[in-house]
C-alpha cells in the first residue's frame, strides 16, 4: 500500500513513461547537455550556460577549429577551465541507463556530451557524436594521450615528437565522425522506443538523427520546449533527476 501511495504522488506523465520503459525491449537514449548538468557540468544555452558567460572571446569562437589553430594557448585556457570533467561523478540518469543496458533493455546511448560520464557510470555502447575529452591525440604522429596529461598542464600540450596534442572532440567547423553517425542512425532506426533528453534539438546534424526513428514510442524529456515536441508520443518538462529517480 505504501508503494502504491507513493506512486500516486508522481506526475502521471512520469508514470506513463515508466510503463513504456517496462514494455519496451529495445530502447535507445539520445541525450544532450542537460543529462550532465545535474552532475555539475554547465550546459551551453541556459541563462547560466557557457554561452552566457563572459570571456575575451565568445565560447562559440573559442571552440572552433580556426581558433584552436590560431590561438591554441587561449583555447586550452578555456578548455581546462570549463571542460574538465575528470573529477565529476555520474548522476542518477547515467546510472539508470547503465542499469537498463545490463538488463538488455537499452541497446545504445547516443550522446552529444564529451564528458565520458556514461562510461563512468557503466554504459558500454556509447556513441559520442561530438567526441570525448578522455581521448587526445598528437596531430603529427597520432600518439594517444590521456585526459590527465592534457588537463594537468598549463602550457599547450605537446607530444614527444613535437606535435600539438588535440582533444578528440568535434569543434565548430569540423565534421562529425561518419562511423559514429552511421552507428547512431542504425541504432535509432532499429529501436522500438527512443528517449530524447536534456537537449534543445537545435544543433545539427545531431538533432536530425531523431528523424530516423521508426519505432512506437518517442519520448522527449526537457525543461524547455523543442522543435520536435509535436511529433512526440510523450513530452515531459521536468528535470531528468526527478524523472529518472522515479523509475
Amino acid at each position: 500500500m505504501a508503494d502504491n501511495a507513493m506512486m500516486m504522488n508522481f506526475d502521471p506523465k512520469i508514470l506513463k513513461f515508466k510503463e513504456l520503459v517496462e514494455e519496451s525491449p529495445n530502447i535507445v537514449f539520445f541525450g544532450g547537455a542537460g543529462v550532465s548538468t545535474e552532475s555539475g557540468i554547465p550546459d551551453f544555452r541556459s541563462k547560466d550556460g557557457l554561452y552566457n558567460q563572459k570571456y575575451d572571446y565568445p565560447p562559440e569562437e573559442i571552440l572552433s577549429r580556426t581558433f584552436f589553430d590560431r590561438k591554441t594557448e587561449e583555447f586550452y585556457r578555456f578548455y581546462r577551465d570549463k571542460l574538465n570533467s575528470l573529477t565529476i561523478e555520474p548522476n542518477v540518469t547515467h546510472y539508470k541507463l547503465a542499469e537498463w543496458e545490463r538488463e538488455g533493455k537499452l541497446t545504445a546511448v547516443v550522446t552529444q556530451n564529451i564528458d565520458g560520464l556514461h562510461q563512468k557510470a557503466g554504459s558500454k555502447n556509447v556513441l559520442e557524436l561530438h567526441g570525448s575529452v578522455l581521448r587526445n591525440y598528437c596531430m603529427k604522429c597520432g600518439k594517444f594521450y590521456s585526459a590527465e596529461t592534457v588537463f594537468g598542464g598549463r602550457e599547450i600540450p605537446k607530444c614527444k615528437c613535437g606535435g600539438i596534442i588535440k582533444p578528440d572532440v568535434v569543434l565548430y567547423e569540423e565534421s562529425l565522425d561518419n562511423r559514429v553517425l552511421e552507428l547512431s542512425v542504425a541504432a535509432i532506426s532499429q529501436a522500438d522506443m527512443l528517449i530524447v533528453a536534456g537537449t534543445s534539438l537545435t544543433v545539427y546534424p545531431a538533432s536530425g538523427l531523431i528523424n530516423y526513428f521508426r519505432g512506437e514510442n518517442l519520448v522527449l524529456i526537457n525543461r524547455d520546449a523543442t522543435p520536435y515536441d509535436g511529433k512526440a508520443d510523450l513530452v515531459i518538462k521536468e528535470s531528468l533527476g526527478k524523472v529518472f529517480s522515479a523509475l
